[in-house]
C-alpha cells in the first residue's frame, strides 16, 4: 500500500464503505463528507503498530483535523489519546468519552481564563512559551507538563503548515530551553516530557531524525541537571499522498529509525505521536452535486455545490485534491476541466486542469482525501449553511452530523429595538 487509495467500483459507480456514492448523495443530499470507519480503525492501528512493536507508544490523534464526535468515539474505542488545541477541543473530546488523562493540551498564545479552565479539568498542558509556564504557575502550582519546543527544523506541504523552523510562532527558542526546564523545576511542576513539531504533511523520514536528534541532545542535557523526562513527542503530521502514484511516509522506516535513536541514546521509555492528518484523511471523501457546466473558450468550467465554504484547502494553501465524476468511475476521459463552487470569488475551486469523463448536470463529483481540515476548517461564507456529515460502514450509513439550516446561520443576530 504505496499510494493515494483506491476505490471499488460497482456498475461504473463510486463505492465506499459498501455504498454507491450516488446512493448516498441521493439520500443525504450534497454537499456532503462521508466518512469510512473501517479505514479510520485501520489507519489508527497501522501507525500504531508500525512504532509499538519498537517501544512504548501513544498515538494522539491531534483532533483539529476532525473533530466530529463519532469519529471521536471510534478513535476512544481504538485506544487513541488525543492532542487537543484549545478548550473548545479539551471539552469535544470529553464529550466523545476521552478521560483527562488521555488528553494533551498543546495551545499558543493562550489565555489566563483558557488556561484555568483546561487546568481545572485534569488535563496535562504542554506549554509553549515562557510567559505561559509563568502564568500557570500562578494558576494551577504542580500541574504535569510538557514543553514544546522549537527544534529549528521545519517541515510540511505549504509555508502556511511549517511549524518548527528558526524564528517560528511555536515552541520555545533552543537557546532557551534549558532555562525554561530549569526554571519549571523551581517553580514545582510535573514535568513530563518535551515535545516538538515541524509542521504539517511531511513524507520524508529525514525532518524527522533531524527533529529526534535535537530531542535527544536536550533530553540528555536535562538529565544531567537532576530532570528526568518519561516521554518524547514527535509532532509533525505524517503526509498522505494526495496524488496517484504518489508514495506514502514509509512509516516501518520511519519507526525503526526513531525508536532505535531513542532506545539507543536516551533513557526514554515512551514514544508519542500526534498524526492527525494520516489517520483521517483518505477515509473521508466529499461528494458535491454539478450545478452547471460551462465552456468558457479557454477553459471549461465544472460548477459544483461545494466551494471553499466547504473545502477550503485548495484555495488556502494550494493543496491538490484528487477529484472523479462518481457515477462514471472508470469511464474515459474526453477533455480538461476546472472543478469550481457556488462562491462568488474567483478563487472558489477544487481542482485546476483535470482530465474527467464529460460531465453533465446532476453528476457528482467525489474529492479525495477530505478527512482531515475539510469539515473542521468549512465556513458559512456567503451565507451557505455547513453541510452533513455521513458515516458508512459494512454497507450502513449513519447521518453523523445534520446539515445546518439558514435558520441556524442567524440564531446569535440581534437587531437593535430601534431599527424595528
Amino acid at each position: 500500500m504505496n499510494m493515494m487509495r483506491d476505490f471499488e467500483s460497482k456498475d461504473g459507480i463510486m463505492s465506499i464503505g459498501g455504498m454507491s456514492t450516488v446512493d448516498l448523495a441521493e439520500r443525504f443530499g450534497t454537499p456532503v463528507y462521508v466518512c469510512d470507519e473501517a479505514r479510520i480503525r485501520e489507519n489508527y492501528r497501522n501507525i500504531y503498530k508500525a512504532f509499538s512493536r519498537y517501544m512504548n507508544t501513544k498515538i494522539h490523534y491531534a483532533c483539529k483535523a476532525n473533530t466530529n464526535l463519532a469519529i471521536l468515539r471510534i478513535l476512544e474505542q481504538e485506544g487513541a489519546g488525543i492532542d487537543a488545541v484549545s478548550i473548545g477541543e479539551v471539552k469535544t473530546c470529553l464529550k466523545a468519552g476521552f478521560t483527562p488523562d488521555r488528553i494533551m493540551y498543546t495551545g499558543v498564545n493562550v489565555s489566563d481564563k483558557e488556561l484555568k479552565e483546561v487546568a481545572e479539568l485534569g488535563v496535562m498542558i504542554n506549554i509553549d512559551s515562557v510567559s505561559e509556564m509563568e502564568r500557570l504557575a500562578e494558576i494551577s502550582p504542580q500541574h504535569e507538563i510538557s514543553f514544546r519546543i522549537t527544534p529549528g527544523v521545519g517541515s510540511g506541504h505549504s509555508a502556511k503548515v511549517i511549524t518548527g523552523s528558526k524564528g517560528a510562532k511555536f515552541g520555545i527558542p533552543l537557546d532557551e530551553v534549558i532555562s525554561t526546564y530549569a526554571r519549571a523545576k523551581d517553580l514545582g511542576f510535573k514535568i513530563k516530557g518535551i515535545h516538538a513539531h515541524i509542521g504539517s504533511g511531511g513524507q520524508s523520514v529525514e525532518p524527522f531524525l533531524d527533529m529526534i536528534q535535537v530531542l535527544i541532545e536536550i533530553v540528555n542535557e536535562l538529565k544531567e541537571l537532576g530532570i528526568d523526562l518519561e516521554f518524547i513527542d514527535m509532532g509533525g503530521g505524517i503526509g498522505v499522498p494526495y496524488k496517484p502514484q504518489e508514495d506514502e511516509m514509509d512509516l516501518n522506516e520511519l519507526a525503526s529509525e526513531i525508536t532505535d535513536l531513542i532506545e539507543q541514546e536516551t533513557d526514554i521509555k515512551t514514544l508519542i505521536l500526534e498524526p492527525g492528518r494520516y489517520i483521517v484523511c483518505d477515509a473521508v471523501v466529499l461528494l458535491t452535486r454539478v450545478n452547471d457546466v460551462k465552456d468558457a473558450g479557454t477553459k471549461k468550467y465544472v460548477g459544483c455545490d461545494a466551494g471553499f465554504n466547504t473545502l477550503i484547502r485548495p484555495a488556502f494553501y494550494d493543496s491538490f485534491h484528487y477529484v472523479t465524476i462518481a457515477n462514471k468511475f472508470g469511464k474515459a476521459c474526453t477533455d480538461r476541466f476546472e472543478v469550481v463552487g457556488p462562491i462568488c470569488e474567483s478563487g472558489d475551486y477544487l481542482a485546476h486542469d483535470r482530465v474527467l469523463p464529460e460531465p453533465q448536470v446532476g453528476d457528482i463529483v467525489a474529492v479525495y482525501n477530505a478527512g482531515a481540515y475539510g469539515f473542521s476548517m468549512s465556513s458559512n461564507y456567503n451565507s451557505r449553511p455547513l453541510c452533513a456529515e455521513v458515516l458508512v460502514n459494512d454497507g450502513k450509513a449513519d447521518l453523523i452530523r445534520e446539515p445546518e439550516t439558514i435558520e441556524e446561520l442567524w440564531r446569535h443576530q440581534i437587531i437593535p429595538q430601534r431599527l424595528m
